[in-house]
């Protein structure tokens, strides 16, 4: 499947099934069909767009962070700041260096941790701007409205992350 066609059919699952969640969650209140139905229209749109800049984002995302594995090199100085004229803070930050040169060079075939940080900056941008929405148009049940979109979200941005990992091995 085309990543265009993938893209807009996914962006159009979220608009159908968003919007059935939040006209389920918010039928128990006492709401004119009218109300209800512009609440699960801005759900439902704003879910599908959200779904089209999320996957476009969580490629930029993997591209730039997915190949990448987390350092703390920065460590070692703050460590032995504290300690820098005394004969012990060079053989600290050697031995320092030593087991981060081990575990990059353990981590060189192994660069899962950049995938699992990739998906998090698309996950607060959509989580931000579902909740402000939202709360911006009086959503009753504002959580049980917009919870399941934060959290399959992110079990997407997760899988898509994966399948992207996957396909650059």
């Amino acid at each position: 499947m085309p990543a265009y066609l993938r893209l807009f059919l996914s962006a159009f699952i979220a608009f159908c099934f968003y919007g059935a969640w939040a006209f389920y969650a918010n039928m128990a209140q006492s709401l004119s069909p009218a109300q209800l139905y512009q609440i699960a229209l801005v759900q439902a749109t704003t879910s599908a767009a959200i779904t089209l800049g999320f996957t476009l984002m969580t490629e930029w995302s993997y591209q730039r962070f997915g190949q990448r594995c987390v350092s703390f090199a920065f460590v070692t100085p703050l460590l032995c700041m504290p300690y820098h004229h005394s004969p012990y803070a060079k053989q600290y930050q050697r031995s320092f260096n030593q087991v981060l040169d081990r575990s990059a060079a353990y981590l060189q075939d192994r660069r899962i941790t950049g995938v699992f940080f990739a998906p998090l900056l698309p996950m607060a941008v959509q989580g931000s701007i579902v909740i402000s929405v939202n709360v911006a148009n009086h959503t009753p049940n504002l959580w049980l409205t917009v919870l399941p979109s934060i959290l399959f979200s992110g079990l997407y941005g997760y899988i898509y992350t994966f399948s992207l990992y996957r396909k650059s091995k």
